[in-house]
């Protein structure tokens, strides 16, 4: 795995209240290691929230020009990466495991990563994450099929 940029990297980070937990361990976690970290809610565990309101706010502040990218953590992974993917210039995946993860940025070019809270643990979460933002998009052939993406 290369290792992740010295310079300041941003990263937005947002979730429902099933993910709050794991955003909030991945915030402080990633701050330690140098990203700085843009959290843009829910506030709470506690109470309940809408998950495509927060991938939208996350979606909204992403665009083409200033190549930023972001997570995204519900109960399952899968509703705010479907309600993200709505979005012309997202490219969220939805990762599992490291090689998930490395794939999606090496491969799609993914700009999101989507993350279950109920479906992993923090540190393999926190691998992931870093295994996401280390990895660099390879180009070439894949980039024709990115390309066909935001079509």
């Amino acid at each position: 795995m290369k290792k992740i940029p010295a310079k300041k990297q941003k990263i937005l980070i947002a979730s429902d209240h099933a993910g709050f937990d794991l955003k909030a361990f991945l915030s402080v976690e990633l701050t330690k290691i140098g990203f700085e970290i843009e959290d843009l809610g829910c506030s709470s565990a506690e109470k309940s929230v809408d998950y495509p309101d927060y991938a939208q706010k996350l979606s909204k502040k992403i665009t083409t020009k200033n190549n930023l990218k972001g997570i995204l953590v519900c109960g399952s992974g899968i509703g705010i990466s479907i309600a993200a993917n709505r979005n012309k210039h997202i490219r969220a995946a939805l990762c599992h495991n490291v090689k998930s993860a490395k794939l999606s940025r090496a491969h799609n070019d993914a700009n999101v990563i989507c993350l279950g809270a109920r479906l992993l643990k923090n540190t393999t979460a926190l691998s992931m994450v870093k295994a996401f933002f280390s990895t660099e998009f390879e180009g070439a052939r894949h980039a024709t099929r990115v390309a066909k993406l935001s079509k």
